[in-house]
């Protein structure tokens, strides 16, 4: 089937106090950070990729954005990271997931940055008078709050501890060097239940991360897969984790044990040495700094290595994120075969969760997170309520203690408890 051809016109406006309220209310599309990003309103079109389709399939994403892209006509009097043609994705951890890996583009994008407001209409050519017939994009009062619930899903903290040791038992026999093991958490969210709620509570909530809701995965990420922005590729990376103090002389004390951690310093160095070695093919200058800082977040500090380089070969986001993903922080090393434990220790699909969430704009630029701290929201009620899923991850690498692990998938686990409940 032939790709539509897109008209797309970005228009300047002023900025929106809270893009939310442009979203849909059963199923938003946003991407915000400190009060900033976008917004989707309805959908114009959509890819999805699945396993039994293509694979590897970020490339095969990847060329049929490029095609999506290459009819339109696009008029952008802004000219701002996220104006003009863009798609939100959200991309599957694992090849083999029974999930699809989709790009969403909606009829109407609403956005602010740098304190810039825009709106841009996407319509299909021979189907104008439909969308015009729509109109602008509209504010949608909030729907009612509601409390959904999550408990534990097919490994609890017995199973959780049991898989962590079958890992050690990989690592301790050369297998692996490091590999990430996940835990779910299962639950249901009331019929109707306006999402935008849960989107609104991990903002505000969690300012310095990507607020992201695409494709109906919700969550906030602290973890910046790939920027690419004008011939620049940025990345974050995270990995090696401890609980907030409950007081400022407890709180320094955990940064401080975190930052001199031998255990958490290698499950660092581990996910760094990832994202530099896959993205030295792309670029000409490639610079991370020598030693991780530790990054604050409400609930926990992280080790964190900023890298920033220049694209030597044009690469789209979506180019670098099959160069990229999945990274040690998020899978483990050899990624191949920490890919194998992690199928034979964790049962089930991991959907979404860990995978690339973001967004791509016509000309290959984009953000791209890891899907953290995140719940997968089923398309469907059943019996009056929305089946949901959870997953949170921990790092484990020789000398890895079960427990401590499990402690560690608790606090990470904080963020979506709080905000469903």
């Amino acid at each position: 089937m032939p790709a539509p051809r897109l008209h797309v016109h970005t228009r300047e406006v002023d900025p929106m106090p809270d893009l939310l309220e442009f979203a849909d209310p059963g199923a938003p599309l946003a991407w915000l950070r400190r009060g900033e990003g976008m917004v989707g309103c309805g959908i114009r079109t959509r890819i999805d990729i699945s396993a039994a389709e293509h694979e590897p399939r970020t490339p095969a994403l990847a060329r049929a954005w490029t095609l999506l892209c290459a009819d339109a006509v696009v008029d952008d009097e802004v000219d701002l990271p996220g104006t003009g043609l863009i798609g939100f994705g959200a991309l599957t951890f694992d090849e083999r997931s029974a999930a699809a890996s989709s790009i969403v583009v909606p009829a109407f994008v609403v956005g602010t940055r740098g304190g810039r407001g825009w709106v841009t209409s996407i319509q299909i050519e021979g189907a104008e008078a439909e969308a015009d017939a729509a109109g602008a994009p509209q504010s949608i009062p909030y729907g009612p709050h509601w409390a959904g619930t999550l408990g534990p899903g097919a490994l609890d903290a017995d199973g959780y501890q049991n898989a962590v040791r079958q890992a050690l038992a990989a690592i301790a026999t050369g297998e692996a060097g490091k590999v990430v093991v996940a835990r779910d958490l299962v639950g249901t969210v009331p019929e109707g239940a306006d999402l935008r709620r849960l989107v609104h509570e991990l903002a505000t909530g969690y300012p310095d991360t990507w607020a992201y809701s695409v494709d109906g995965i919700i969550g906030v990420s602290p973890e910046t897969l790939v920027t690419a922005r004008h011939g620049l590729v940025t990345a974050r990376v995270l990995a090696g984790t401890r609980p907030r103090g409950a007081d400022a002389p407890e709180d320094a004390e955990a940064s401080a044990a975190l930052a001199a951690s031998a255990k958490d310093l290698d499950e660092h160095g581990y996910a760094v040495h990832s994202v530099l070695d896959a993205l030295a093919g792309h670029t000409t200058t490639l610079r991370a700094s020598e030693q991780p800082f530790t990054l604050e977040l409400p609930n926990v500090w992280h080790l964190a290595t900023d890298v920033a380089g220049e694209l030597s070969d044009g690469s789209s986001a979506l180019d670098l994120i099959q160069a990229l993903h999945p990274t040690a922080a998020v899978a483990g090393t050899p990624t191949e075969a920490a890919l194998e434990v992690i199928r034979r220790v964790e049962p089930f699909d991991r959907g979404r969760y860990a995978g690339p969430v973001g967004w791509i704009g016509a000309d290959g630029d984009g953000e791209w997170a890891i899907a953290l701290r995140c719940v997968q929201v089923e398309p469907e009620a059943v019996g009056g309520v929305i089946p949901v899923v959870a997953h949170a991850g921990a790092g484990i690498v020789a000398g890895s203690d079960p427990e401590s692990e499990l402690l560690e998938t608790r606090v990470k686990f904080r963020p979506i408890i709080d905000a469903i409940a």
